[in-house]
């Protein structure tokens, strides 16, 4: 075989193992997380309900398209996320939710315990199981 017939077979086997692999990754449910209404006051600073908080270096935003999105790019904008914080307590990666997703969210956290927990891991797999 020369190289050229080489070449051609090895880059016809990678198109093929390319075509098999799924066209699209869902969006998964986050596990850990909380609900709050998030603004980017002047990043890394931002308010979690009303209260000061920070991102993390490297912190992670996603819109409800599972896009990234620069903190500066939402700075005095109100959001309705659910977050999770990294281990030093800063603010690590968010969800952007729409008003509908937050109001069934909000509704399943209420209260606590673990009925709660269990109710709210239901209501985030439904809405990020419905995203493509």
């Amino acid at each position: 075989m020369t190289r050229w017939t080489i070449g051609a077979a090895l880059l016809a086997a990678a198109s093929l193992s390319f075509a098999q692999a799924p066209a699209a990754v869902g969006r998964q449910a986050p596990a850990d997380v909380r609900p709050a209404v998030l603004v980017v006051t002047a990043p890394p600073e931002i308010t979690l309900d009303g209260k000061p908080d920070r991102l993390s270096p490297g912190a992670r935003i996603r819109d409800t398209r599972n896009l990234l999105v620069l903190s500066g790019n939402v700075v005095g904008q109100s959001l309705p996320v659910v977050y999770r914080r990294e281990a030093a307590g800063l603010v690590h990666e968010v969800w952007v939710l729409n008003e509908q997703e937050y109001a069934r969210v909000a509704l399943a956290a209420e209260g606590g315990g673990s009925e709660n927990a269990r109710r709210l891991n239901d209501v985030l797999n439904a809405i990020f199981g419905a995203r493509p």
